[in-house]
């Protein structure tokens, strides 16, 4: 296989796209919500993110080359990595701003509790990448007891709810733009069609997205670009320096965010099992150990040199396999954002090509990964999948209901968020938030589990059914799925360990199990599973 094909133009677009997502939405916490200088930020934690960047694109890249030349193939594509949206809000908002509310609240100046917000998110992203790492060596074992639907189902929810559908609401919201580059996504990525004059679909998009909006803008009409002036303050290169000596000093901050990096750390893992579990679905098998392992380091790379965002095998790989990628679009992406992070020309970036202008290709591979779960899965375990996908949406739509407390409570003057939070829901609205905020905290395990336990039902494994849902109730009991705790403004998940709490959930599970392990006592299989349809209930 070549190191470079046509495709990667493809795939680097799609993925390119991902990543500016990413940098746009980092560029707006740290400067714009933290409030971090030009400095900090451009001079030290997008140069440290950069290098993690490169450093796994080009392993992965490579592992692809491998693994064409050992199975003498041509369509193999490397699996995508960078830092993903979802690490930028958890370790954004979970981690660096109540650290550095708290530096502020004890009377420490700006700049100070600036230092404090980034040293916690370094500190932080340590912990992760050292999960991330050490999980290499037996994760492994997950992947070979865990059921393929079920390894998917979580990726096929993400996919679904936090990657598509924010932006299909965002399509909606910019008609103009968004219709138009939709109705381009589908004719390109759906009907499989391609340009007659060889320019990549990706950049199709990109440039009428782009060209529409700064069109509307032009003629003064609303618009998503911006109305200020271009800074080139930022311009020149900046290289990353060693930062681990500077946060030597607050390691004692992983105690006080252990309940926030442990189970997320443990989240990413998993999450990057299923993607790898992805990649084979869609014909390419990676080896789990070293994928993961490269996956540690990339993280504990960036955090040493002062990132406080992990990195991640990213969701996507059947998407951008089906656009023809294969080992180069990794090296692009990976040489190319760290050349942009590094010279300091992201603000340009991020001023002429508005997120708008291409968001309709997350939307298309975030549907290609939730199809995956259901296309490689056999049509008996299809049950099992749709109830798989239940949690992720829960943790969507908690995350939607949380944002709408805090515009009311923006609007109001008031904190809705206290001891009487789900009373109220019930009382007024009859909406159970209990069960809500419960099945959404630690959904990547629960979509995986729940899925799993399914499926060993259909199959009359009943034994193994009442194991997973045993390992359910050990998850509940030490916090990483259900529990849950209301603080002010947010409602987070709730780390027991290292100690255990029988909790309603943990209790449900072990109900669940003895169940399982009585059902020779009490049922026998129908004798003709053709009666089933007939004797259904409707």
């Amino acid at each position: 296989m070549k190191p470079f094909v046509k495709g990667d133009l493809e795939g680097f677009f799609a993925l390119g796209l991902d990543n500016l997502l990413v940098f746009l939405l980092m560029t707006s916490l740290c400067l714009g919500i933290l409030g971090f200088s030009p400095e900090l930020y451009y001079g030290r934690i997008l140069p440290a993110a950069a290098i993690g960047l490169i450093f796994g694109n080009l392993f992965y890249a490579r592992e692809a080359l491998k693994l064409a030349k050992r199975e003498n193939r041509t369509d193999v594509c490397a699996l995508p990595y960078g830092t993903s949206i979802l690490t930028v809000v958890v370790f954004g908002f979970l981690v660096m701003l109540p650290a550095q509310q708290k530096a502020l609240s004890m009377g420490m100046p700006k700049e100070q509790a600036d230092l404090i917000a980034w040293h916690a998110g370094i500190v932080a992203c340590i912990g992760s990448g050292l999960i991330e790492f050490t999980g290499a060596f037996f994760a492994h074992h997950i992947r070979r007891v865990t059921p393929r639907p079920a390894l998917l189902v979580a990726i096929g929810g993400i996919g679904i709810t936090f990657i598509s559908m924010d932006f299909v609401f965002r399509t909606f919201a910019f008609p103009m733009i968004g219709f138009t580059t939709l109705a381009l996504s589908f004719v390109f990525y759906f009907g499989g069609m391609r340009s007659r004059f060889g320019i990549p679909s990706g950049a199709i998009i990109l440039g009428a997205g782009a060209a529409i909006a700064w069109t509307l803008h032009g003629l003064g009409l609303p618009s998503v670009v911006p109305n200020e002036a271009l800074d080139t303050s930022n311009f020149g290169f900046k290289y990353p320096t060693l930062a681990i000596f500077e946060v030597w000093g607050d390691l004692h901050l992983l105690l006080d965010f252990l309940p926030i990096f442990l189970p997320m750390g443990f989240a990413f893992l998993l999450g990057s099992l299923q993607n790898i579990e992805s990649a084979a679905a869609a014909g390419d098998s990676y080896k789990t150990k070293p994928s993961l392992m490269v996956n540690g380091i990339g993280t504990l790379t960036a955090a040493a040199l002062g990132s406080p965002f992990p990195t991640s095998i990213y969701l996507g790989h059947p998407g951008y396999k089906k656009m023809g990628a294969r080992a180069g679009y990794s090296t692009m992406n990976g040489t190319v954002w760290t050349v942009v992070a590094l010279s300091g020309t992201m603000g340009v970036l991020t001023h002429y090509i508005p997120i708008e202008a291409g968001m309709t290709i997350l939307i298309w591979i975030g549907l290609i990964m939730g199809a995956q779960a259901f296309q490689a899965t056999e049509s008996k375990y299809m049950p099992a999948v749709a109830l798989g996908l239940v949690p992720a949406i829960a943790a969507y739509v908690s995350g939607m209901l949380k944002n709408t407390l805090v515009v009311a409570g923006e609007l109001t003057h008031r904190n809705f968020f206290d001891d009487t939070l789900n009373q109220s829901f019930v009382s007024i609205r009859n909406v159970y938030s209990d069960g809500m905020f419960g099945l959404s905290q630690g959904y990547l395990f629960t979509c995986t589990l729940l899925t799993a336990a399914v499926i060993c039902i259909i199959d009359r494994k009943f034994t193994h059914a009442a194991i997973w849902f045993l390992v359910g109730s050990f998850l509940s009991a030490a916090g990483f799925i259900h529990t849950y705790e209301i603080i002010p403004g947010d409602v987070i998940g709730r780390l027991v360990l290292p100690s255990l709490e029988l909790n309603k959930w943990a209790i449900g599970y072990v109900i669940m199990a003895a169940i399982m392990l009585i059902v020779p006592l009490f049922s026998k299989p129908m004798q003709d599973d053709s009666l089933e349809e007939k004797d259904a209930p409707i």
